[in-house]
Formats: structure tokens, C-alpha cells, sequence
């Protein structure tokens, strides 16, 4: 049963102990868990029956905080003094050390950082002691909740508990800002901050192109919008039951194929949740596992689609598609 909490520090125990905590900030109530925990994060997506994995905005409690997972430029350092803490979310090259779990980040070499400007926020940031991977606390395509009551509403006996902050202030979600290419910044989405106070500071700023463009361009650098995405050097080959010579396999369930080269199994329970949040790094280990032992591709076992279950395949296809 999900519980209705105001002390800080049982909330930021619960998120330490890999539980699902929602929480205010100033834009709307974001569903939190331990940004490095995979399977905690994997059970964001689960809770909010979210079909595919988003990359999700990592909170910190400061700038410092937040460019230490994060490769920060000038535009991002400028950014960050006027507007942290603030609505405003900033995607930016991962560091190679960086702590924050790769199912956070889609799997891909960006992470989204903020720093959110609501004290109790802050409070649970600082007395958690960990980033809080957390996007809105609502169940997949319904309203962004900005109370309490509606993260009650939605998410009741999913989540352990929501930590009342009040109403938010804002209403709307962070302004993304992608800063991961040097040469231009793209406006992913509006929010609380408005793109003429960002070009006031950093000059003129881009809009995103659709994602039926994206893919045919192979130009923008945009989470999840590219075919050929999340794609290790050797090629996966999809729904496998046997294994080629010279292959590795991505293994699901208690039974998973012989004769394999080098092998990861998702979830020998034949969990999804588990094998959602062991799916990135799976596909990692086995094409430096599998490019060091000579192997030549990646078979994977199929994965059933209830559930997780739908966001793996996706992500599977995509890792499979040819290479553009």
C-alpha cells in the first residue's frame, strides 16, 4: 500500500533502499528512485506502465552534484548559474566514470541532469545522498500530477510512498535543453523556462525536427528518435532458438540456449523487471566480451511482450536494425 508520508529523511531511507518515492518539485511531482539502481529504475517504468524506455532526468541536489556525472561545457556552466535550481533540464555528454545506471539513460552516451529549485526537493536530494532518476508520477499518458492527491490517484499500490510537498508551483514540466553537440543547442521540450531567456544567454537555439525526419537524416542527436539505436558494434539477430558458431547470446529464463560463446542471461527467473534493468548492460558486456573472444554476433532469446516486456523488444529491434 502506497503511503502518504511528510518527513524527508523516511522518504530519502526508502529511495536508498531502492524503493519508489514520489516527490514535489517546483514543476510537477516527479516518481524518484536511485538513479544507479537499474532495478529500481526499471520499476519506474513499471509502475507507470511506461511502454518504452525514455531516458528519464537524473536530480541532483547541486550543479557540482549534477556536472560530475556529465560532461559540462561553457553554454551548460552559464546556464546552470542562472537557472539552477530551476525548471530547466540540460542533456549532456555522459563521463566515462559516471555513477547513474544505464537503463537511466536509455542506454545512450547523454544524460539529462537538472537540479530541481523546490526546498523539500533539495532537502531529499541532500539527505538522500544519491541522483534521483524521476520523470512525472502519473501513470503513462495521463495529466502530470501537481499534488499529492493526484500522484494518490494514479498511482496508489504501485509505488511505496509519496512524500507531500504541496502544490507545485510551476505546473509544467522542465524546459530540456540538448546541449551533447558542441556546435548547437536544441530545444527539446518547453517548460518552465522559456527558450528567450536561454538565448539570451547562449544565442540562438534550435527546435527539435520530427522523428520521421530524424530517421531519415540520421542528423539529430535526440533520444529514442533514430531506427539504428542502442546498437552494439556486433549485430544482434532477434528471436533466437538455437546459437550459430561464433556467437553470443543474450539469454531470458531458466532454460537458455547452448553452445554460446560468451552469454548473458536477462533474467533467469524469467523476470521482466530484471531484464529490463539488466538489458544495456547485457548488450555492453557482450560486445566487448564477444569482440574479445573473436565471436561474430549477438543472438537474442525472445522476451515475452506483456509488460517490460514490450520496451525490451523495442529496444531490441532498434539495436537489431541495419546499420544506416
Amino acid at each position: 500500500m502506497t503511503r502518504l508520508i511528510t518527513d524527508v529523511a523516511e522518504a530519502a531511507a526508502l529511495l536508498r533502499g531502492g524503493a519508489l518515492v514520489a516527490f514535489a518539485t517546483e514543476t510537477v511531482y516527479g516518481l524518484g528512485a536511485d538513479a544507479r539502481d537499474a532495478r529500481a529504475v526499471a520499476a519506474i517504468f513499471e509502475a507507470k506502465g511506461r511502454p518504452h524506455f525514455n531516458p528519464l532526468i537524473s536530480h541532483f541536489a547541486s550543479a557540482d552534484a549534477a556536472f560530475g556525472e556529465v560532461v559540462a561545457d561553457r553554454r551548460a556552466q552559464t546556464l546552470a548559474a542562472r537557472f539552477w535550481p530551476g525548471p530547466l533540464t540540460m542533456v549532456l555528454p555522459r563521463r566515462p566514470e559516471s555513477r547513474i545506471d544505464l537503463l537511466a539513460g536509455a542506454g545512450l552516451d547523454t544524460l539529462a541532469v537538472r537540479v530541481p529549485g523546490h526546498p523539500q526537493a533539495l532537502d531529499l536530494l541532500r539527505q538522500a545522498g544519491i541522483p534521483i532518476a524521476a520523470p512525472s508520477a502519473n501513470r503513462s499518458g495521463e495529466v502530470s500530477p501537481t499534488t499529492a492527491a493526484h500522484v494518490l490517484a494514479g498511482l496508489s499500490g504501485r509505488i511505496a510512498a509519496v512524500l507531500d510537498g504541496g502544490a507545485c508551483e510551476v505546473g509544467v514540466e522542465s524546459t530540456v535543453l540538448d546541449l551533447s553537440s558542441p556546435t548547437g543547442a536544441v530545444l527539446l521540450r518547453p517548460g518552465g523556462v522559456t527558450a528567450a531567456e536561454i538565448e539570451a544567454l547562449i544565442g540562438p537555439i534550435g527546435r527539435p525536427i520530427p522523428p520521421s525526419a530524424a530517421t531519415a537524416t540520421q542528423t539529430l542527436r535526440s533520444p529514442g528518435l533514430m531506427l539504428s539505436h542502442y546498437a552494439p558494434r556486433l549485430p544482434v539477430r532477434l528471436a533466437a532458438t538455437s546459437v550459430e558458431a561464433g556467437e553470443a547470446l543474450l539469454a531470458f529464463g531458466p532454460d537458455p540456449l547452448r553452445g554460446a560463446g560468451a552469454m548473458w542471461n536477462l533474467s533467469p527467473g524469467g523476470d521482466p523487471v530484471e531484464a529490463a534493468a539488466r538489458l544495456f548492460a547485457g548488450l555492453r558486456w557482450l560486445d566487448a566480451e564477444g569482440a574479445r573472444l573473436g565471436l561474430s554476433a549477438i543472438a537474442a532469446m525472445p522476451v515475452p511482450a506483456a509488460g517490460l516486456g514490450e520496451a525490451i523488444h523495442d529496444r531490441l529491434t532498434r539495436a537489431a536494425a541495419p546499420r544506416l
